[in-house]
């Protein structure tokens, strides 16, 4: 979906209050795709800051299908999102390589789905957890350790101690 910003990008202090529905079903994010089972309204406000320049305020919520991090259970992860851009006309960039750095415009056409789309994966969370306190799976066996414990021997040897343990098996082979 586009948005016309010519309005807004030649007239002298013009204000553009926008709300308009977010056409993304799915983000792609790292090496995972997660789908968008809901997402509110987004709001925009374009407000001209000079000659070709205008400042773009947005703000979302969206719903995402994701699995948790540690026990792998399917997770309903909201990202909200909120943002402040600055946007200017092609023909009025100082630099032509700074129009480049917003790849969300085309000409006087503002891309929402790319501007959120971008938003959406600064705005993602380093890890998604099904609650604060989820231990996660056994790497041995697999069991799911937030519903009980398994009798996997999980013990793991300081790797700072390895050359005394090789110092005792070399005086038992004597």
């Amino acid at each position: 979906m586009f948005i016309n910003l010519t309005e807004v990008l030649t007239n002298e202090d013009k204000v553009l209050a926008v709300q308009t529905e977010a056409q993304i079903t799915e983000v792609s994010v790292g090496d995972g795709s997660y789908s968008v089972c809901a997402s509110s309204p987004v709001d925009f406000v374009f407000t001209n800051t000079g000659r070709g320049r205008a400042k773009i305020e947005g703000k979302a919520e969206f719903t995402f299908n994701a699995g948790c991090d540690r026990c792998l259970k399917p997770v309903k992860q909201k990202v909200a999102v909120a943002f402040t851009r600055e946007v200017w006309a092609p023909d009025t960039a100082a630099d032509p390589s700074a129009y480049e750095e917003q790849p969300f415009m085309n000409g006087f056409q503002l891309d929402v789905e790319d501007l959120l789309n971008s938003e959406i994966v600064t705005s993602w969370p380093m890890k998604i957890l099904c609650k604060p306190d989820c231990k996660g799976i056994c790497p041995t066996c697999g069991r799911d350790l937030n519903t009980g414990t398994c009798d996997c021997d999980n013990f793991v040897p300081d790797p700072r101690m390895a050359a005394i343990k090789d110092i005792f098996e070399a005086d038992k082979e004597v």
